[in-house]
């Protein structure tokens, strides 16, 4: 058992205190251990030379709960690097937690949202601007919840500020209206704020879908679901954000990450009566972002040095868009959001990370060069052998491990296409004529595998809710609304920084300690 920690001041310390005793660790499914001493995995991946205290710290944690500073020290190091995934304790009393829930209009969806939150914690209802107010009074009455109605509309980044300038509790448990939480959905995420360093806490978003193609596509691949496996949150990692459709949040740390209103371009809210505008106060969530400002706050409380996790052990469902229309349009708005986020957080936002070795491999493969893919494979594990030879880490199963990353660059770039120069691979596919027979055929598997690969490969691993064909279709039709929306969010801010593809060269490094670096 054990209880909310607050953290040390209003910002974490600039050195990670160990995880605190009683947290449980559980090993990542991809964290190998090569040999006594010698971890390998992560995100991104990498390598940890243990030392022999370091050796009985990680027995220690494998035999039960942090116990021992070292044990404590070394699962921090651990679960930051994505290795193992931290397991808190069960709280010895209830969080003190307000519930907040951005509305507008979708009386009858925030009803059934506060039907399922029942009445354990303060809930307060922000009506942002709905043309029938009096419905969501009546929804917020029903349930006991307090309302606060705002004149006009500013969207949930800024419904959600509305609510906090009220809010004195511990927690901020952060809910959208088209959503339904299992019950106990908070007792399950708190403990985790039993760590002083963890700001926020997410659940898995699942699909609450009608029967629709739309529908049970979504159930199978919905854009807010983030997957099985639970993880650290942080840029350009498996897991890169959390939405605020469903959040666990340590008001100190929310606080901490505003941004001061009076800032350049930020114009000053009018009062709640309209009027003259008040005075300026910081904002949790940037109220110039009506889509993406929850994956800003996000990678605020990261870049200040706090910790959010994502543990899909706990799910809430989201209603989902019942048509092909209302889901491609969603997805284009969510696209509007990346350029935005790319200024604002340089080198947080990519939709390709390409790898010398691997890119090359592929490039000529998709050329019809396999001589030449074979040699840059060839080079590839020469020089990931010499890598480890250097180490001293066993090199079995580098061939595989080649293997996989080719495959990964292949579908990542065949996902790159289709959202971002879906005509060309079309019109590569169907352009007639131009060169000979057996040219041309090998120019169209090519750019039909780029098209083809990633959402048959998505089929294949995930819930089959459809058949393949139709997966598929939806799958690019998705990928091409989403990659309209980062188009014209980038001619709208003048930039194509999220549509640049990163060059990701890192080699393994090691201290005189033998830790890598």
């Amino acid at each position: 058992m054990t209880r909310i920690l607050r953290p040390p001041g209003a910002v974490p310390p600039a050195v990670p205190p160990p995880l605190p005793s009683g947290f449980g660790v559980e090993t990542d499914s991809l964290t190998r251990q090569l040999a006594p001493g010698l971890l390998f995995g992560g995100s991104p991946v990498r390598i940890f030379r243990l030392t022999p205290a370091g050796q009985a710290a990680w027995r220690e944690l494998q035999a039960g709960p942090v116990a021992s500073r070292s044990a404590g020290a070394l699962a921090r190091q651990l679960t930051d690097a994505g290795l193992v995934h931290p397991q808190p304790p069960a709280l010895s009393s209830a969080p003190d937690v307000t519930v907040v829930i951005p509305v507008r209009d979708r009386a009858a969806m925030a009803e059934r949202c506060l039907a399922a939150l029942g009445n354990r914690y303060p809930v307060v209802v922000v009506d942002d601007g709905s043309l029938d107010p009096l419905a969501v009074a009546q929804a917020a009455s029903r349930h006991g919840a307090t309302l606060i109605r705002r004149d006009v509309n500013g969207g949930p980044g800024a419904a959600r500020n509305t609510a906090l300038e009220s809010v004195a509790s511990d927690l901020v448990a952060f809910i959208d209206s088209d959503c339904v939480a299992a019950p106990g959905w908070i007792e399950q995420l708190a403990p985790h704020l039993a760590d002083p360093l963890v700001a926020a806490v997410a659940p898995r978003i699942t699909g609450l879908a009608p029967g629709t193609w739309a529908g049970r596509f979504t159930s199978a691949s919905g854009s807010l679901d983030l997957g099985s496996k639970a993880a650290r949150v942080l840029p350009r990692s498996q897991v890169s954000y959390v939405p605020a459709a469903a959040m666990l949040v340590r008001r100190a740390a929310l606080l901490a990450a505003a941004r001061d209103a009076r800032a350049p371009g930020v114009v000053p809210r009018k009062g709640r009566a309209g009027g003259r505008p008040r005075e300026p106060a910081p904002q949790v969530f940037d109220e110039s972002m009506r889509i993406g400002e929850d994956v800003d706050l996000v990678w605020r409380l990261h870049e200040a040095g706090w910790r959010i996790r994502y543990d899909p052990a706990v799910q809430v469902a989201h209603h989902e868009p019942a048509t092909w229309p209302a889901l491609l349009a969603r997805r284009y708005r969510y696209g509007t959001s990346a350029a935005p986020l790319a200024l604002r957080h340089p080198g947080a936002v990519t939709h390709l990370v390409l790898h010398p070795w691997s890119a090359a491999t592929v490039t000529a493969l998709l050329a019809r060069r396999p001589a030449a893919a074979a040699a840059w494979f060839g080079g590839s594990v020469l020089a990931t052998y010499r890598i480890l030879h250097r180490a001293n880490v066993p090199r079995q199963g580098t061939v595989r491990a080649m293997l996989g990353a080719a495959r990964q660059t292949w579908l990542g770039i065949g996902r790159y296409g289709t959202q971002f120069a879906a005509p060309l691979l079309v019109a590569v596919i169907a352009a007639p004529g131009g060169s000979s027979p057996g040219r041309r055929w090998g120019r169209r598997a090519a750019a039909a595998s780029l098209l083809l690969g990633p959402p048959v490969t998505a089929w294949a691993a995930g819930p089959r809710t459809l058949d393949p064909a139709r997966f598929t279709l939806g799958r690019i039709a998705d990928d091409i609304a989403y990659g309209l929306g980062v188009w014209s969010g980038c001619m709208s801010e003048r930039t194509t920084a999220p549509m640049r593809p990163a060059i990701g060269w890192r080699r393994l490094r090691y201290d005189k300690d033998g830790t890598p670096r």
